[in-house]
């Protein structure tokens, strides 16, 4: 297999827009910020949200059914790597760069609106096109941007797809299926979104608490980030990567953990790196009562329980089909330009819970006091499919 490498990726979510701007946010040991709190998609009904904090760009010049927010918010995130992929576009030409993104959205909130306005008025919005809700759009909309005609398409997984949507790039490229690759994970919030996990009585009326005794569900957010995978040397390699399907419910993981295990396993083994050598975790860490005990002992089943460990949900909202390629976002800063290792903190109410393993979670301020060499990033999803990326620093 060749060496995979991660160039600097775009990222936008509630932190900021951008490297540095996130950056700064992520360490901030003062307090946790990111989330609003408000009822733009809960009338009636106060949530606090990650919601992108920057004006979004005009999709004015895209064909009607690409102009939804879900594919503005990932345009953004590809502005912060554009020269890069357009180099190496001009390198290896437009067929041999391909488009693997993750998304659940899609059009969904336009459709909404659109659905509203009909039941109202009996015609549809002008402009309306039902290719808005596909789930292939965000690829189709990134290949059409990008002038790219070769291998394009999307995962939807729910909360693993970005996480898998590397894994893909990976093989793609150690298959010579292409020269580089444009992979991460984009979702927009919507009232629907909310809605949905409201009626799962999964929603925390304030900000999440993941691995506390009073952890009552999860904030929702919204972002997106979109790496340029190649085998040209880059900062960060991706050195391994681990999937597993549980196949155990609908929406609740198994409580074993043991899919949560064969995904880190694997990840591990593909890098062939031992458990001990894992510098930094981010935890899945949703702060659900099913999510958190079935981490827990996954993580102290296959790393031990003193490993650093964190979630940054607390920070971001759960940005579901793009949180793996978000959270895998911050473990690649968690690498670069950091000679003190300052690590991610996990923010909560300090209460811990019995029945949870006892993780060694991330203080705020805290470091290695050396720069770190692997990091690895959990996501999961219902349905029980879950993905684990392992990243080194190069």
């Amino acid at each position: 297999m060749s060496t995979i490498y991660l160039h600097p990726p775009g990222l936008i979510c509630a932190l900021g827009n951008g490297l540095p701007q996130v950056r700064e946010a992520l360490w901030n040991a003062a307090g946790p910020g990111g989330l609003v709190q408000t009822e733009r998609y809960s009338p009636g009904r106060s949530l606090p949200l990650g919601e992108v904090p920057s004006a979004l760009p005009s999709l004015d010049h895209a064909a009607p059914q690409f102009r939804v927010r879900n594919n503005a918010i990932a345009l953004l995130a590809l502005e912060g790597i554009r020269p890069a992929v357009e180099a190496a576009i001009n390198r290896v030409g437009p067929s041999r760069v391909a488009v693997v993104v993750g998304t659940s959205t899609s059009g969904l909130a336009e459709g909404e609106a659109a659905r509203a306005l009909h039941e109202r008025s009996g015609s549809w919005p002008a402009g309306f096109s039902y290719a808005q809700q596909e789930l292939g759009n965000l690829a189709d909309f990134l290949a059409a941007e990008l002038g790219l005609t070769g291998i394009a398409h999307v995962i939807s997984t729910a909360c693993s797809s970005g996480a898998k949507a590397l894994a893909s790039g990976a093989r793609l490229l150690n298959a010579g299926m292409a020269d580089a690759v444009v992979a991460g994970g984009c979702d927009a919030l919507g009232a629907f979104t909310v809605a949905g996990f409201s009626a799962l009585e999964s929603v925390s009326a304030t900000r999440c608490n993941p691995m506390s005794l009073n952890r009552r569900g999860i904030n929702l957010g919204e972002g997106a980030a979109l790496f340029l995978m190649t085998r040209e040397e880059a900062p960060v390699r991706l050195a391994g990567w681990g999937e597993s399907s549980d196949a155990h419910h609908m929406s609740a993981p198994d409580p074993t953990g043991r899919g949560a295990m064969r995904a880190m396993q694997a990840a591990l083994q593909r890098a062939g790196v031992a458990p001990g050598a894992v510098d930094y975790l981010n935890l899945h860490g949703t702060a659900t009562p099913h999510n958190d005990i079935m981490e827990s002992l996954a993580v102290a089943e296959v790393l031990g329980t003193g490993v650093p460990v964190s979630s940054t949900k607390p920070l971001t909202g759960h940005t579901l089909a793009a949180a793996g390629a978000v959270e895998a976002a911050f473990s690649w800063l968690t690498l670069v330009d950091n000679p003190q290792g300052r690590l991610p903190p996990h923010w909560w109410d300090g209460e811990t819970d019995p029945a949870l393993a006892p993780l060694r979670l991330v203080a705020p301020g805290e470091s290695l006091g050396r720069a770190p060499r692997h990091v690895l990033s959990n996501s999961f999803a219902f349905g029980g499919s879950n993905a684990s990326v392992l990243l080194g620093s190069n």
